[in-house]
């Protein structure tokens, strides 16, 4: 049997296990011009969002890390029209790429871009309109702040709901006992918490460079109905 690289089943994956319309397309050419265009989400993983939060029937999404746009053009198209994604960021560089694509898909409207540090942002929409207000976040941000990120995700996202890290195997590196840098140590110590939290049903999938799915479990006295909605 011919030896497949893992280059070439990456590959496959995206000429054939992927729909990308031309505009998101585009948009992952221009940002795989950028230095850091390693950074995008995958075809696969963007996909595979949008298919989540579809089937969950999200109306009211988190993006912690937006970068150039790719996964919050995925996962806003699917949203009914009334629905919102709110995308924290610190670039105006690169979210302004993503305000050009957001504009031209006719999704800018679906889509409340907070530029800052996006603990304040969380923060202060926790303070404004309570928890469980989401139904659906993904976070692929700064590394070190994950734990903070998970918390504060655990009270705004409903139980039911859906919460996705990504880089959780940060370059395979957690499974490394002597890599002790700062965002290995954090992302391993992570990956141990969410294992051990009774709080939620998670699964970390080797898909890419690792995600983490969790799902917010029901808090005392409160139930979950077939569509998710704490009641």
């Amino acid at each position: 049997m011919p030896k497949i690289s893992d280059q070439q089943i990456r590959q496959y994956v995206i000429d054939c296990g992927t729909r990308q319309t031309p505009l998101l397309r585009r948009l992952r050419a221009q940002t795989l011009a950028l230095a850091e265009g390693h950074m995008m989400t995958t075809p696969a993983a963007g996909q595979l969002l949008a298919l989540l939060a579809r089937s969950i029937g999200a109306r009211r999404v988190l993006e912690i890390g937006t970068f150039t746009g790719y996964s919050a053009l995925c996962v806003a198209d699917v949203l009914p029209e009334d629905g919102v994604l709110v995308a924290c960021d610190a670039s105006e560089e690169w979210t302004a790429i993503a305000r050009s694509y957001w504009e031209e898909a006719g999704l800018a409207d679906r889509i409340d871009l907070r530029l800052g540090d996006a603990t304040r942002t969380l923060e202060g929409i926790l303070a404004e309109e309570g928890g469980a207000g989401f139904d659906f976040a993904f976070i692929d941000a700064d590394k070190e702040s994950y734990d903070t990120y998970y918390e504060l995700c655990l009270k705004l996202v409903r139980p039911g709901g859906l919460i996705c890290f990504d880089n959780m195997f940060w370059g395979r590196s957690v499974a490394d006992p002597e890599d002790m840098r700062p965002e290995t140590v954090a992302l391993r110590n992570l990956n141990l918490r969410i294992q051990s939290d009774d709080r939620v049903d998670m699964s970390l999938v080797p898909l890419g460079d690792g995600m983490t799915f969790i799902r917010p479990r029901a808090r005392a006295g409160e139930r979950v109905t077939a569509a998710g909605v704490a009641a």
